[in-house]
């Protein structure tokens, strides 16, 4: 068995029943390492010293072997961006078809809705509230 086959063995051997990697993991690595960046730009040592605290958070939930309490934590972590990352990738794709669709609220329900430029007044009902107004595109 060559080096590397035997590193990659004892490397799988010594992973077995920890944590690993998870989404909240990637954000703290990333995290640290941008805060690291930022610390060699302007020489801030408190924010060296954040990223280590990150990176040092990073490795122990890795090589955690209590998989609930990681469990946990990456759920909450989940539940708190992935909100965000649905309205970001919204906000890009009414960007994409601005020229396309005229998007504007409902007046009693504040839900967003879309209208193809060009056609003219229309008549709308709220596919939440049922709301019937008319809006210009």
């Amino acid at each position: 068995m060559s080096f590397w086959a035997k590193l990659k063995n004892t490397l799988v051997m010594f992973m077995q029943g920890r944590h690993g990697a998870d989404q909240l993991g990637m954000f703290t690595l990333i995290a640290g390492l941008v805060l690291s960046l930022l610390a060699s730009f302007t020489g801030i040592g408190l924010l060296s010293l954040l990223g280590l605290a990150l990176y040092v958070w990073t490795l122990f939930r890795m090589f955690s072997r209590n998989h609930e309490a990681r469990m946990k934590e990456n759920q909450k972590y989940v539940a708190l961006t992935s909100g965000a990352a649905t309205k970001v990738r919204q906000f890009i794709k009414r960007q994409k078809n601005r020229k396309e669709y005229k998007y504007f609220r409902c007046p009693k329900c504040k839900v967003l809705l879309r209208l193809k430029r060009g056609c003219g007044e229309k008549e709308i009902t709220c596919v939440r509230c049922g709301h019937q107004f008319k809006q210009k595109a």
